[in-house]
């Protein structure tokens, strides 16, 4: 069985975010695509979250009307930093040897994947599918890592072709600060949940 794992702080979860999961379950014929909302996410620590309640509650919402979807509260329940390869080994242990996972990411996430906490144990326990982007591949992959990383990184990376897609979080926000729509952006059940309860709004 092949099971997707798709992280992120999701503040708030988008339309980007669920063709990225569906285009990885379509492509690599996963069973299953897992959304993990970080508890504390430590690459952007300072900077200010909604409340982890919040975004597990707009993730729930986001792909609850999708039988491939499935919500992991691995992230949010733990304390202290949300760390990637503590998520992958604690979902390998779940799912059992005989599930093959992919951590599903954009080519940013890719890029930066050196620097994350204990890369290795991640690539052990994981592929990586990556959302496509032809100029990362070009500048060639891989380079300035250390040779054994690199290597490890290259047989481990499956690559994902989808549209591209602009959106973002941080325009979701900023566009509810300024009292724009976000229809179509995100679900519309994320939305109402985003008006209900007054997140992003500027005073």
């Amino acid at each position: 069985m092949k099971v997707g794992v798709l992280g992120g702080t999701f503040d708030p979860p988008h339309l980007g975010h669920l063709i990225l999961g569906q285009e990885a379950y379509e492509a690599l014929g996963l069973a299953q695509v897992v959304f993990v909302p970080a508890g504390e996410p430590w690459r952007k620590a300072g900077r200010e979250l909604s409340p982890r309640e919040h975004r597990l509650a707009m993730v729930r919402l986001a792909v609850g009307d999708n039988p491939a979807f499935a919500v992991s509260t691995s992230e949010v329940d733990r304390r202290g930093p949300s760390y990637a390869a503590d998520t992958v080994a604690e979902l390998a242990a779940q799912f059992g040897p005989e599930t093959e996972l992919f951590l599903i990411m954009g080519a940013d996430s890719l890029a930066d994947f050196p620097h994350w906490h204990e890369p290795e144990r991640i690539l052990k326990l994981a592929r990586l599918a990556v959302a496509e982007r032809a100029e990362l591949e070009q500048a060639g992959f891989g380079e300035g890592l250390p040779d054994e990383l690199a290597a490890v990184m290259r047989e481990r990376v499956v690559w994902l072709h989808m549209p591209s897609i602009a959106i973002s979080a941080s325009a979701v926000r900023e566009r509810v600060g300024r009292g724009l729509s976000i229809r179509y952006w995100v679900p519309a059940a994320v939305e109402e949940y985003i008006r209900h309860h007054g997140l992003y709004a500027r005073d």
